[in-house]
């Protein structure tokens, strides 16, 4: 599908989303759209992997069933004939009714179907029965039929507890379909469910998606972009910029100790440990494999149960298996993840690249024994006002002593005192922190103040600290500001290079931060003001003597015409 095709799609399904909500907002419809958007793409997925697997034996022909009229049924149409015509005329007691092409395969193979989805399960880990694909729901929609929210029902639960190998426990957990938003009885919650899907199952129709099979994960994530523009304030709970999510994933994916050296060739395993929806662990995993590397496996936590069901959704929609990825229900804070949990160095998890977009200065309640907290207990804990180092900290304790870690914080990390203080000297005389990156005010959804970027390593080549200033790079927009892709390009490669540009980039030495106590704050390092203009007095003089004699070649011209007229001279 071509860039121009996946935008009008992308937009064709936001304005039907914008047309359809009614008395939902945003929020709430954000949920139906995208789990419709994630069914479709599973039955895609399913149906044409099934094609494959059956080859010749997948049914091109024939596609509908035969059945029996009911008793009540016959005499009701033998009726409404005699009414008709005056006489009893023979009826057929069978109807044909159309069906789709895997569920003739199941209704004419029935001592096969477990041999089939043994198959399925292994070449594309899932399995849905017939009954609860896109094209059977979709037609359920265009019939009006009643038994539309029943499949639908029958088929979230199928998909959460049976489709997969691994659970997947409450994936459908938000949406409710007895909402009294969708109606006040079943009956109209139908309906309105009908006209839901028909109008989706229509426009997504119109577009080819030729041999993308990312057509539907790009716009599962062209809406969640929409979605939390208009979420305002809500929106940092899920969705990090693109633009940002980019110069992040660009960074973690170069090589630690020597960026210049380009792309790392495998990363083993990566780490976003407030995942939201996860589109920034995607975008890792897109930048590296367009680099022509590869991932071992994806790691995610998330604490909102909502987007927690989205991040699942999101991984699978872009063709991650469910074996490829981890992506945890829990406090990132409290550390409530099992597999985080190991308090034996030799057996904790680590990883080669880690990416996170904390909530920015988050309040929260540490107690006395988090103090011994193998992951703060080094560095002391960060205060209750501003969580921002708690979760650096939390971070930086998984990471691979060749891995590189980036993180999103308030520039407030950079000069703060007190407990902030402690933990970012020690940061620094330990040689840990890399890079600081100043952004532009106002780039996210959720908040209009200036962000930073540290980058942290454990076992860094350079003694200094690369500062770059890119607050004024960016393109002034109504309600946000915009990175534009030469502003990214500009940061990574100033990164990658340790470029030195004047008022943009300086690599500075542990003696200097040293005399500045250990403050990051970018303004103390990299100079923002222009250089006065020197002024050339002789030139100056020059151009008011050249004008002066300008002045009196037109007073004389001037002269002469008053002359003429027998006017007074000036």
């Amino acid at each position: 599908m071509t860039e121009n095709n996946q935008t009008q799609l992308g937009n064709t399904l936001w304005k039907i989303a914008d047309e359809l909500r009614g008395a939902m907002n945003a929020d709430q419809f954000r949920d139906y759209m995208l789990s419709f958007l994630f069914l479709r793409y599973l039955s895609d997925n399913y149906e044409a992997a099934a094609k494959k697997e059956l080859g010749k034996d997948y049914p091109t022909n024939n596609l509908f069933i035969t059945i029996q009229k009911d008793a009540l049924e016959l005499k009701i149409e033998k009726k409404f004939r005699a009414n008709q015509d005056n006489k009893v005329i023979a009826i057929e007691n069978t109807v044909n009714i159309p069906v789709s092409p895997l569920r003739k395969w199941y209704l004419d193979n029935p001592n096969d179907i477990k041999e089939f989805e043994k198959q399925m399960r292994r070449k594309v880990h899932y399995v849905i029965e017939p009954d609860f694909l896109w094209e059977n729901i979709a037609d359920l929609a265009r019939t009006q039929s009643k038994e539309l929210l029943r499949t639908l029902q029958d088929g979230f639960k199928y998909i959460e507890n049976e489709s997969f190998e691994s659970t997947f426990q409450g994936l459908f957990s938000e949406i409710n379909l007895d909402s009294d938003k969708l109606g006040k009885n079943y009956e109209e919650r139908n309906k309105k469910l009908c006209n839901i899907i028909q109008t989706i199952a229509e426009g997504i129709k119109e577009f080819d998606k030729g041999d993308d099979a990312d057509y539907l994960g790009n716009a599962y994530e062209f809406l969640i972009g929409k979605f939390a523009a208009g979420s305002g304030q809500k929106a940092g709970e899920f969705y990090t910029p693109q633009r940002i999510s980019d110069i992040l994933s660009s960074i973690v994916i170069l090589d630690s100790q020597d960026p210049s050296n380009g792309e790392k060739k495998k990363i083993e395993r990566v780490l976003d440990f407030t995942s939201g929806s996860g589109s920034l662990l995607l975008n890792v995993r897109k930048k590296m494999t367009d680099a022509g590397g590869t991932i071992g496996k994806i790691y995610g936590q998330e604490k909102n149960i909502t987007t927690y069901n989205l991040a699942r959704m999101n991984m699978l929609l872009h063709g991650v298996k469910d074996t490829e990825f981890t992506i945890h229900h829990g406090d990132t804070l409290v550390n409530d993840w099992e597999v985080l949990n190991e308090i034996n160095p030799s057996k904790k998890l680590e990883f080669d690249a880690i990416v996170a977009n904390p909530p920015f200065s988050y309040r929260w309640e540490p107690s006395e024994e988090m103090g011994q907290d193998f992951r703060f207990k080094s560095y002391g804990l960060a205060p209750k006002s501003a969580a921002d180092f708690a979760f650096l900290l939390h971070g930086f304790h998984f990471l691979s002593k060749e891995g590189t870690m980036a993180i999103i914080l308030p520039h407030g990390v950079l000069f703060r005192s007190g407990a902030e203080e402690k933990i970012r000297r020690k940061l620094l005389e330990d040689g840990n922190i890399d890079t600081v990156i100043g952004l532009p005010a106002n780039l996210f959804f959720s908040t209009g103040i200036p962000v930073c970027i540290l980058v942290l390593k454990k076992c860094k080549k350079f003694d200094d600290v690369l500062f770059i200033n890119a607050v004024d790079h960016f393109e002034k927009g109504k309600r946000q500001n915009n990175l534009l892709p030469e502003n990214i390009d500009k940061i990574v490669e100033t990164y990658r290079d340790r470029k030195e540009e004047i008022r943009y980039s300086r690599r500075v030495s542990m003696d200097e931060i040293i005399k500045n106590e250990f403050n990051l704050n970018i303004s103390r390092y990299i100079s923002t003001s222009l250089d006065e203009e020197l002024i050339d007095l002789k030139e100056v003089n020059k151009k008011l003597v050249d004008l002066d004699k300008d002045i009196a070649k037109a007073r004389d011209t001037h002269n002469k015409f008053l002359d003429e007229l027998g006017l007074p001279k000036i």
